[in-house]
C-alpha cells in the first residue's frame, strides 16, 4: 500500500482533552518486573524478605532489614520482538536500569537496634515496542466506523466544513477524525438531510488494510525512604516516591479499498460520482511527558526465624501530564472512471494539551521461608484498583466521562510472583522466579461488547490480555562486595484494535505477542 501523509492536528482544547480516555491512563500508570539483578531473578517476590535496594520502590519494610549500609547499581540488556498477523518486529536496548544507597545507623538499643535511610532509582516501566501487520479481505472499514459514530454523536454538515467565523477543528462538536474523514471524502452524506452519512465499505466493496504501530519512552521512579526495626521481629518503612514519564508514539492505518463509489474529478464542482478504488492512511503522532508524586507504607512481621510476612500499601501517583501530538490523513481516488488520480489532503498545527491523572492503588501481601538454612523461598500478591483510576482537567476537575469510561472498561488486576533461592556454597547462590499479572480490562471490552470511546484523530486502541515473566539468575560475594546476574524471559498477549466495533460493525484488529528477553547485571558493596 502507497503510504501518502498529509499533517492533520488540531487544536480543539475540549475536545483535545477528551482524548485523554481511558487506555492513556491505563497505560501510563502500569509498572513492569525491573530491578536488581537479586531481585528479579526471583521473580520480585521480595515483599516479606527485605535487604534488597529494590524493596524501597515495593514494600519499603525490607529497608528495616539492613544491618549494613548498601550501594549497589545495575545494567540490563532488552532484546524485544513483538509479532502480529505473522510479521515479527525486534526492538533492542542497553540501559543502566536501577541504582541506589541505603545508610545503615545502629542504635544502641534493644528496642530499636537501628534506623536506615535509603535512596533508589529504577526504571519501573519501558514502552519500547514495535509492531506491523496487515490482513486481506477485512469485514468492515473505518470509513463506516467514522460514519457511524457522526450519526450518533449528532453531527452534521454545520459541524464539518468551514466557513465564515467558523472552524470546525475551533468551535464544533465533530471529532477530528470526523471532520477529517468528511473533507478527505473518506464520509459522505447518504441523503440530502445533512445528518445521515455513510463510509465507503459497503456491500461489493472489498479491501485489504496494514498497521503499523511504534511505541518507546520510559517512568523512571526516584524513592527516598526510612524504616527500622523493633526487637528484630516487625520491620516498618515509609518511601515517598517521585517519577518522570515519557511517553511517544507513531501510529499508522491504512486500506485500499475496491469497487467504492467515488468522485471523478478533485474538482468537486462538476464531479460525479463513478465506480473506483480508493487508498488511504492515517498517521497519529504523539509526545507525552508527565512528572508525579506517590507513597509507600509498608511492615514486615517475623515470629520466628524461618518465617516472614509483609504487608505494604502503595498510594496513586498523582500525574501532572502534557501531550503534544498531531495527527496525519490522507486519501488517493483513483480507477477506469475516474478522469486522473488524485490525493485529498489538509494541513493543521499540532496541539498541546495539560492535564492530570490519578493512578491506581496497590496492596501487596507477602509471605517467605528460610528453608534447611540454605534455602529461601518466598511469595507476593499484588491488588490492583485499575477502575479506581482518574483523569482530571489541569485544575483538578474530574472528567466525568472518562470517569465512566474507566469504570466500564477496566477491572482491579491481581499479579502472583514466586521466587527461589538456593545458597550452594557460602559464597555461591542460584536463584529461581516466576510472576503472572491477570488481564486490566473488562470481559465486555474484550468480548466486544461494549463500544470503546477514543477521540482526536486515532481511533485505534490496545490492550493486554496477560503477561508473565520466568527468571532465573544466580549470585557472589566475597566480604564486601558481591554481584549477581539475572535473566528474565516475558511472555505478553495484546488484542490491537484499529478501531472499536459497534453497532452492527465488527472491529478490525490483531493479536500481538511479545516475546522479551532481558539480561542483566547488578554489583554492590556492603559496608
Amino acid at each position: 500500500m502507497k503510504k501518502i501523509t498529509i499533517a492533520l492536528a488540531i487544536m480543539a482544547l475540549p475536545l483535545a482533552v477528551n482524548a485523554q480516555y481511558a487506555f492513556d491512563a491505563l497505560k501510563y500508570s502500569q509498572t513492569q518486573l525491573r530491578g536488581t539483578s537479586r531481585f528479579i531473578s526471583m521473580g520480585g517476590a521480595f515483599g516479606a524478605l527485605g535487604g534488597d535496594i529494590s524493596v524501597l520502590g515495593q514494600n519499603p519494610a525490607g529497608i528495616g532489614v539492613y544491618r549494613s549500609s548498601d550501594v549497589n547499581v545495575t545494567a540490563s540488556l532488552d532484546l524485544n520482538s513483538s509479532t502480529a498477523t505473522g510479521q515479527k518486529c525486534t526492538n533492542n536496548q542497553f540501559l543502566l536500569s536501577n541504582a541506589g544507597y541505603v545508610g545503615a545507623i545502629k542504635l544502641k538499643s534493644d528496642v530499636m537496634p537501628n534506623v536506615n535511610f535509603g535512596i533508589s532509582y529504577n526504571r519501573v516501566n519501558s514502552f519500547r515496542r514495535h509492531y506491523t501487520g496487515a490482513m486481506e479481505n477485512i469485514p468492515t472499514s473505518v470509513t463506516n466506523y467514522i460514519a457511524e459514530k457522526m450519526m450518533q454523536d449528532g453531527i452534521t454538515t454545520n459541524d464539518l466544513y468551514q466557513r465564515s467565523g467558523f472552524n470546525p477543528y475551533y468551535n464544533g462538536n465533530a471529532r477530528w477524525d470526523q471532520i477529517a474523514a468528511y473533507q478527505t471524502y473518506l464520509v459522505n452524506l447518504s441523503d440530502a438531510s445533512g445528518k445521515k452519512f455513510a463510509g465507503l465499505g459497503y456491500d461489493g466493496v472489498y479491501g485489504s488494510n496494514e498497521f503499523e504501530v511504534e511505541e518507546w519512552g520510559h517512568t523512571d521512579e526516584y524513592n527516598l525512604s526510612f524504616g527500622g526495626n523493633i526487637y528484630n521481629k516487625f520491620y516498618w518503612g515509609v518511601s515517598m516516591g517521585f517519577t518522570e514519564l515519557l511517553y511517544e508514539s507513531y501510529k499508522y492505518y491504512g486500506e485500499v479499498l475496491m469497487n467504492t463509489v467515488v468522485y471523478d474529478r478533485a474538482d468537486m464542482s462538476s464531479a460525479k460520482l463513478v465506480n473506483g478504488n480508493t487508498a488511504f492512511g492515517i498517521v497519529n503522532s504523539s509526545r507525552t511527558v508527565g512528572t508525579g508524586l506517590n507513597g509507600k507504607l509498608g511492615v514486615i512481621f517475623k515470629p520466628v526465624n524461618e518465617l516472614r510476612f509483609g504487608l505494604a500499601v502503595h498510594t496513586p501517583t498523582f500525574y501532572n501530564m502534557k501531550d503534544v501530538y498531531s495527527g496525519n490523513i490522507s486519501a488517493e481516488y483513483y480507477g477506469d472512471e475516474v478522469k486522473k488520480s488524485y490525493v485529498v489532503e489538509e494541513r493543521y498545527p499540532e496541539n498541546v494539551v495539560y492535564y492530570d491523572i490519578k493512578t491506581p492503588w496497590k496492596l501487596i501481601g507477602s509471605v517467605a521461608a528460610v528453608v534447611g538454612g540454605k534455602g529461601i523461598i518466598s511469595a507476593d500478591y499484588e491488588y490492583t484498583g485499575n477502575d479506581a483510576m482518574r483523569i482530571c482537567d489541569d485544575s483538578g476537575r474530574e472528567f466525568a466521562d472518562a470517569t465512566y469510561e474507566i469504570k466500564n472498561y477496566m477491572q482491579p488486576s491481581h499479579t502472583l510472583r514466586l521466587g527461589a533461592e538456593y545458597r550452594v556454597t557460602p559464597n555461591f547462590s542460584l536463584r529461581a522466579g516466576y510472576s503472572y499479572q491477570t488481564s486490566t480490562t473488562s470481559d465486555d471490552v474484550k468480548n466486544d461488547k461494549v463500544g470503546v470511546e477514543v477521540a482526536g484523530t486515532d481511533p485505534s486502541y490496545s490492550y493486554d490480555t496477560s503477561n508473565q515473566h520466568i527468571t532465573a539468575g544466580l549470585g557472589y560475594h566475597q566480604g564486601s562486595f558481591y554481584c549477581d546476574l539475572a535473566y528474565v524471559n516475558q511472555q505478553r498477549k495484546s488484542n490491537y484494535h484499529a478501531f472499536s466495533g459497534i453497532v452492527d460493525l465488527p472491529t478490525v484488529g490483531a493479536e500481538v505477542k511479545d516475546s522479551n528477553h532481558r539480561i542483566q547485571a547488578s554489583i554492590g558493596f556492603r559496608f
